[in-house]
């Protein structure tokens, strides 16, 4: 039971950092809106591909994690 916490702790601590990450692009993507239109345009664009990004990332850990507790759990 002890491995699964650590490796629960592990998968989450991960997902954090993901999306600390995440969080930062988005903040500087945010600074550069208020350039231009073709910048706007595009920060739309790359805020819906990190998006995206993180609901697969969220979705893998949490596969993993599941995967995990159901290694323990037979």
């Amino acid at each position: 039971m002890e491995q699964l916490f650590k490796t629960m702790t592990k998968k989450v601590n991960g997902i954090i950092w993901t999306l600390i990450a995440n969080g930062v692009i988005l903040l500087i993507l945010a600074v550069l809106i208020v350039w231009t239109d073709f910048m706007l345009r595009l920060i739309f664009g790359l805020i819906a591909i990190v998006i995206a990004y993180v609901f697969f990332y969220a979705a893998y850990k949490v596969y993993s994690v599941k995967k995990e507790v159901e290694k323990y759990l037979k």
